[in-house]
């Protein structure tokens, strides 16, 4: 059984029937209690994925909830926590990890075929022409940080294999108050770092590389969300300027991440990212809001989710 739940009644009976959905559910509450769901994706706004998700655990459903999983690393922990003592599955939605271009640059890297990476760079920028978007308002959990910089930040956390020791960032915040542009920098240890460019206010950036001492890893574009078509990046050796192009073919990569849930769900499969590294992942946003708004460097590693 698939089903479909939306605020509005018309909206949902017109959604089912274009796209073949056999339960149409005119509140979320309807299909939480529906015995015949066994879990659900969450796609609300920010401000909203908490609330939802306690309430899908609390009726037994296994959850997969769009990035970022919440508004802080507090409110994350208690959704975790939830879910363990329920013993649902709980999954943030980051897509873009089972990409298999995603997965054989990981590998590459943990191969040491560029060395030891010591600097990662990632952008998600794009101009928002809508202020009334709930990306604009902070009391729905907006701000190109959460929207976007979740991306940057899980990047470089997975491709290190570390949590970040101290964070610095650089905003420009918006009449609403939310932060428009964001930069950030992440100190690992080792002297690793991490340059995390994210905005509402510009042109189309969504690129990322990992330079190592023997080569780097660079994608030009479309480095988190290629669609369905051919994935490519670059992998250059210490000495070179070109390098070698690969050629990943297209998939489609929100299909690939659902099917693992599945797996998981069906008891075919472990999550390849437990709920816990979703909390990691706001503790670093947290820690990177802190530091924009106070104009200082803020450790990562002793921050707690209280």
């Amino acid at each position: 059984m698939h089903g479909l739940a939306c605020r509005s009644e018309e909206r949902v009976q017109s959604l089912a029937q274009k796209h073949e959905i056999p339960l149409a559910c005119g509140s979320y509450e309807e299909l939480l209690g529906n015995p015949r769901v066994e879990a659900v994706y969450i796609p609300l706004p920010n401000h909203l994925h908490s609330e939802w998700t306690l309430r899908a655990i609390g009726a037994g459903k296994h959850v997969l909830c769009e990035k970022p999983l919440a508004l802080n690393a507090k409110e994350a922990q208690v959704m975790v926590q939830a879910a363990r003592e329920r013993g649902v599955f709980l999954m943030e939605a980051f897509m873009y990890r089972f990409h298999p271009r995603s997965r054989r640059i990981k590998a590459l890297v943990d191969q040491g075929a560029i060395g030891a990476p010591r600097l990662i760079r990632a952008a998600f920028c794009f101009r928002h022409p809508d202020p009334t978007n709930a990306r604009f308002q902070p009391e729905m959990g907006g701000g190109a940080l959460l929207d976007v910089g979740c991306y940057g930040v899980s990047l470089a956390r997975w491709i290190f294999g570390a949590e970040p020791e101290m964070v610095q960032a650089c905003v420009e915040y918006g009449v609403s108050g939310v932060d428009l542009t964001t930069v950030g920098l992440l100190r690992f240890s080792g002297g690793r770092l991490a340059v995390v460019e994210v905005s509402f206010q510009t042109a189309l950036q969504q690129t990322f590389s990992i330079v190592g001492t023997e080569g780097a890893i660079e994608l030009p574009h479309d480095a988190f969300i290629p669609l369905e078509k051919d994935a490519i990046f670059r992998l250059r050796g210490v000495d070179e300027e070109e390098g070698k192009v690969e050629v990943i073919p297209g998939v489609d990569e929100y299909q690939l991440m659902v099917e693992h849930f599945a797996d998981a769900v069906l008891g075919n499969a472990s999550l390849d990212f437990p709920p816990e590294e979703s909390v990691n992942n706001m503790r670093v946003l947290d820690a990177l809001a802190q530091a924009a708004r106070e104009s200082r460097p803020v450790e990562v590693t002793k921050r707690g989710c209280e």
